[in-house]
């Protein structure tokens, strides 16, 4: 077998539902291409940075690998040629092969912290094994293995007091202390773990995929999944350093389970009745609550967030039709992006979701 036929056939595998899915896909990935170029023209730079507007043009690994798993979505071979050339001159930096999160424009130093993102690498890699079978390149897959290589062995961890079960650490450096260690629930994206791992053969990553489910489940026992909690051998808590709200890192939570296959998961219904009661017409959509009550403590009219509870509360039975409004790039990078996710998340696992 030809290795582009055996990468067309695993991406036909785990790219593709039912033959309608597969159609709707198709058709969505050709009409809403307007929709990803006004993404591309407004948050990629001609170099291939992607830039994020609310933080001082800065570029992380995150953005890189979002981009450019949209643009294998959107067939856009240059754009994703760009973004990959730009990464791998100025994050692909460090001794091993993940990259540095962070780089900053106008400074001396513009990767001053060479620690990576667990999340930026995954996406990435995620990217790389999309674009591999998408556009039939094969150092883009040799690059996937490498990332996902360096992943398992620096990112993976035991869980403490969970003999075999492991945690995906948000970096190699600063999140395993000796007495617990510090989790970003909204790192964990199964469809990209797994999807890395069946053609990478790097099998921990679907093994953590598998365990970070459970530890969401956990979580959500006691209410919305925080953004940061701490595992020690006495148990999962809040943060206590860092945010310890439902806010903007976790809003990723519930769109990645859905976009995985999952949306009768127990953080994706909680997270379904909160928008139930609280969005409204012509009010914003919650960005930050307080995860046991459920109360509101910020709201934003960013589309991108509006997109995520239409659909999260169509997972729930709310269809047919999400109400996902329609896509604007007239909205900071990082809502801009998740309205994308969204958008492709409906057509490639809930069609009774796809907005009307």
């Amino acid at each position: 077998m030809k290795r582009r036929d055996f990468l067309s056939g695993t991406a036909a595998t785990m790219f593709a539902g039912s033959s309608m899915a597969q159609t709707m896909m198709a058709e969505f990935g050709q009409t809403a291409r307007p929709l990803w170029q006004a993404w591309r023209d407004r948050f990629v730079m001609p170099d291939g940075r992607v830039v994020d507007t609310l933080q001082g043009q800065a570029s992380h690994s995150e953005g890189q690998g979002y981009g450019m798993v949209l643009a294998s979505y959107f067939d856009d071979a240059e754009a994703f040629a760009r973004m990959f050339q730009w990464t791998e001159r100025n994050l692909a930096v460090r001794s091993d092969p993940l990259l540095a999160w962070r780089w900053l424009p106008d400074t001396v130093n513009a990767v001053p912290d060479r620690n990576n993102a667990s999340d930026g690498d995954l996406f990435y890699a995620w990217a790389l094994v999309r674009a591999a079978a998408r556009f039939d390149n094969r150092a883009y897959m040799t690059r996937a293995r490498e990332i996902a290589e360096a992943l398992a062995a620096t990112c993976i961890v035991p869980m403490p007091g969970a003999e075999g079960r492991t945690l995906l650490l948000p970096a190699q450096f600063g999140f395993n202390k000796e007495t617990h260690v510090t989790i970003n629930p909204s790192y964990y994206m199964p469809r990209a773990m797994r999807e890395v791992a069946a053609v990478t053969g790097v099998s921990a990553l679907a093994i953590c995929a598998q365990h970070g489910e459970a530890l969401l489940d956990q979580l959500a026992q006691g209410g919305l999944v925080p953004d940061w909690i701490d595992a020690s051998p006495d148990g999962v808590t809040a943060s206590k350093t860092l945010s310890e709200n439902t806010g903007y890192e976790a809003l990723r939570v519930p769109l990645f389970l859905i976009w995985s296959r999952i949306p009768r998961h127990l953080a994706v219904r909680r997270m379904a009745a909160v928008y139930a009661r609280t969005v409204q017409p012509g009010v914003g959509v919650p960005t930050v609550l307080e995860p046991i009550s459920g109360s509101v403590l910020e709201s934003s009219g960013d589309a991108g967030y509006q997109a995520i509870a239409g659909l999260v509360t169509c997972a729930e039975g709310a269809g047919p039709g999400a109400l996902i409004p329609p896509f604007t790039p007239d909205q900071p990078y990082y809502p801009a992006t998740l309205h994308l996710f969204a958008m492709i998340a409906a057509h490639e696992t809930l069609p009774e979701c796809v907005p009307l």
